[in-house]
């Protein structure tokens, strides 16, 4: 595949990279630090070595003195290592290292500060389509995703299928993180279903036949692991009684279709416009993350069932985006916008749809999906209304 320049800044001072398996982290970091210390800790003897003697790390980098950016590949698997790392910023200041990570789940289990703010912490997503310019295809994104891994390969549907047995061959089972791995594929495949949902851990434990806290604990797993997201309900200022659960997401369209099982009873329709609302809602992630602000996103939903996909909210940004996997707009589709602008004025409303025109519909931006994913960039104010 052709060489995709990521729109990515990378802090002067040293920095975690986090990221899910895939994402082409490691790629981008040999692409542009080619004369970096590399540590990889996918190497069995080197994960054997630095985890009996983490103090190896002083006498590695003290034997390359011409050396002084140093990257640790999946640091979360020697969580040991980030006290020294910590010891040799304060001690040496002319290095800089960059920590890879695809899980924070270890890191978290032992208590690790993630270095007492002494380095950044960054996050580097699925591909955008701003980043595929003219190779990006919306159709093609909502049938494989844009995981890189994914993407240039040329078996793609095998990548995908491989992508979650990968997962829990090196993530879950070999880190011991459930007792039971065939009820956590079990639940990778109910948990699909939910994906563009408001999560009802209850009926997800009933399908899966286990109780409601190891759900709980199943999702905090690919939470850590980078691999789902959930949003909380805008309820700033709040005029209306609203919803309480959060909505999950699957990270990337091309995993949701993997995981997600498709039977007689299942409408092609219904599945890509939930396909089509997580890659919406994954390149607002992008682009939040790239921000030097503070943004919150979220979703709103009254109990009486008015809702808004995406709330995006920051110094910057008031957005309220509802998304449609349709070709025409429907006075029924704008109802949700609608009522949000009445309770939020200062809100500036968008409708993303599946046709080519750009309409103003009652005060209301109706955009095409493939133009404004097109225009998304971390780097630069999101959208040009």
């Amino acid at each position: 595949m052709k060489h995709i320049i990521r729109d990515f800044t990378p802090p002067e001072s040293s920095f975690f990279l986090f990221g899910p398996r895939g994402t082409g982290k490691s790629t981008w970091l040999r692409y542009h630090f080619p004369q970096a210390l590399w540590i990889d800790l996918l190497d069995p003897e080197l994960l054997r070595l630095y985890g009996a003697r983490p103090e190896r790390l002083r006498e590695t980098i003290d034997a390359h003195p011409s050396l002084f950016t140093i990257v640790i590949d999946e640091v979360q698997k020697v969580p040991t290592l980030l006290p020294m790392v910590h010891a040799l910023i304060e001690e040496r200041k002319e290095l800089r290292f960059i920590l890879t990570g695809s899980s924070s789940r270890k890191l978290k289990r032992d208590g690790v500060n993630l270095l007492a703010g002494r380095a950044l912490l960054k996050h580097m997503h699925p591909f955008s389509a701003n980043e595929l310019k003219d190779q990006f295809s919306l159709e093609k994104a909502l049938e494989i995703g844009l995981l890189p891994l994914v993407w240039g390969s040329k078996t793609p549907q095998e990548t995908l299928k491989a992508y979650a047995g990968l997962y829990l061959k090196e993530e879950v089972q070999a880190e011991g993180l459930v007792r039971q791995v065939g009820n956590f594929a079990r639940f990778l495949e109910v948990i699909s279903f939910s994906h563009g949902n408001v999560i009802n851990t209850t009926n997800i434990a009933r399908e899966c036949a286990v109780n409601r806290k190891t759900i709980e604990n199943y999702i905090h797993i690919l939470e850590d692991s980078l691999l789902s997201f959930t949003l909380p309900v805008f309820s700033r200022r709040a005029k209306r009684g609203l919803a309480t659960h959060p909505k999950f997401y699957l990270f990337d369209p091309g995993v949701y279709r993997s995981l997600r099982q498709i039977g007689p009873f299942d409408r092609p329709e219904e599945i890509q416009g939930a396909a089509l609302e997580g890659l919406i809602a994954e390149h607002l992630r992008t682009w939040i993350d790239g921000q030097t602000d503070s943004y919150d996103l979220a979703f709103w939903r009254t109990r009486s069932g008015l809702e808004v996909d995406f709330v995006v909210y920051g110094p910057e940004a008031f957005w309220a985006i509802e998304v449609k996997n349709n070709q025409h707009i429907s006075p029924k589709d704008l109802k949700g916008l609608e009522a949000f602008k009445a309770d939020y004025p200062e809100a500036i409303p968008i409708l993303l749809y599946r046709g080519r025109e750009r309409l103003l519909k009652k005060g209301i931006y109706c955009l095409p999906c493939e133009e404004f994913l097109l225009q998304s960039s971390p780097s630069q104010a999101f959208f040009h209304l």
